[in-house]
């Protein structure tokens, strides 16, 4: 293998942002932040829009949402009778 082409794999914290959880992981990405972990280490964050821990369908909230009617125009286009 070739030397020094390859990123650098490093313990990050992932934050959900919307929930405020914190994930510690491993990955190649990286960040100029840093925050303190619950084991009293700092470490790069990288902030998440969404993860399992408020991910509708995680956390049990989710809801199907018919907007517009696209399933009966659906089923009225292909004559399907339900």
């Amino acid at each position: 293998m070739k030397q020094d082409i390859h990123p650098q794999y490093q313990t990050v914290v992932f934050r959900d942002t919307a929930s405020g959880k914190l994930f510690l992981s491993r990955s190649t990405t990286s960040s100029k932040q840093t925050v303190k972990y619950e084991d009293g280490n700092e470490y790069p964050v990288v902030d998440v829009e969404i993860s399992s821990a408020s991910h509708p369908f995680f956390t049990g909230k989710q809801q199907l949402v018919d907007t517009a009617g696209r399933v009966e125009r659906f089923k009225r286009k292909y004559n399907i009778k339900s």
